[in-house]
């Protein structure tokens, strides 16, 4: 039960001051084991298992350090212990980051300064964001919300019931492996293979649970009935590039009643998205306002899903 209650302090937290610059961060400090790795290890002769040794070791030693951390705290008191986990677990979510990062690139739009928009966006995309005009640059929004609903929120919460702050932390190592690493390029093709793969595993269950319960909890804002969301779903999804991310965007789209993927661009290549739900509605600014709402209550949603499930296999095994 402190494993639950850590889990929803630490989401309180999150809703309440979210990602504070001030407070250090377990990111930064696995972004350091990475790049150190990369840079000793991405050369000469079998770096795919010099790939495999970097996951292993990063998200090894995220796991190791906070388990310690951990139990040693719960050991002394279960109120601390509870209290410190929620901290770990804190640092692994960002919905109100992911809010406010969405509300950057909203407010220029409005103004109808599309440089700065253009240049908000490019802070949280990874495509060419210099010639978009304003629908596409609410795609690029509408998308990242989708997207990282399960990245950044719903996915760790998903391990932090699995197995409380520990794994909640190995999820966020993994992540940010495959988001220094997991290219499709010459420099980080095999290096950066395990790092992908390990992510694109993890994100595989909650992905689909967050993408289902993205419709079921915001059906009501639909202009469809749940039925042809769901079928929407279940079309889409396998559409796009990621075995994952696809699962996210249809259900946004679905619920949004608009049109999500095509043409984006990396470094001036082109690169011909799927295209996700059907365009019913023209994305407008108005929409990034709607992809925070649904992107709350999903994570919302989630979390009621994930502690009840919680309870009721702890339930299980206590009685048995």
């Amino acid at each position: 039960m402190e494993h639950i209650c850590a889990i929803i302090i630490a989401l309180g937290l999150d809703f309440v001051i979210g990602d504070p610059k001030w407070l250090p961060h377990p990111v930064r400090g696995f972004g350091w084991m990475i790049r150190k790795c990369d840079h000793a290890l991405n050369e000469g002769k079998f770096r795919k298992s010099k790939g495999v040794i970097t996951v292993i070791v990063v998200c090894g030693f995220a796991t190791v350090i906070s388990a310690a951390v951990i139990f040693y705290l719960y050991s002394l008191h279960w109120v601390i212990g509870m209290l410190v986990e929620a901290l770990f677990i804190f640092t692994t979510i960002a919905t109100k980051s992911l809010k406010e990062a969405a509300v950057e690139v909203k407010l220029p739009l409005v103004d109808k300064n599309l440089g700065l928009a253009r240049e908000k966006l490019s802070w949280i995309v990874g495509r060419d964001t210099i010639h978009l005009e304003e629908s596409e640059i609410v795609r690029g929004v509408v998308e990242t919300v989708a997207e990282n609903t399960s990245d950044g929120i719903t996915a760790p919460l998903f391990f932090a019931i699995l197995g409380g702050g520990p794994l909640a932390v190995m999820y966020r190592a993994a992540n940010t492996c495959d988001s220094m690493l997991g290219y499709k390029n010459e420099t980080y093709r095999e290096f950066g293979w395990a790092a992908a793969k390990f992510d694109d595993l993890l994100n595989f269950v909650p992905s689909r649970i967050s993408g289902i319960l993205m419709v079921v909890a915001n059906v009501a804002l639909a202009k469809q009935s749940l039925k042809e969301c769901m079928k929407l779903l279940f079309r889409d999804a396998s559409k796009h590039p990621s075995p994952n991310s696809g699962w996210l965007e249809a259900a946004m789209a679905s619920i949004l009643s608009v049109q999500l993927g095509g043409i984006n661009y990396y470094k001036g290549v082109a690169s011909n998205r799927a295209t996700m739900g059907d365009p019913i509605v023209t994305l407008t600014v108005k929409h990034i306002d709607k992809a925070n709402q649904v992107m709350i209550r999903t994570v919302i949603a989630c979390t009621i899903f994930y502690v009840l499930g919680g309870m009721f296999i702890e339930s299980t095994i206590t009685w048995r």
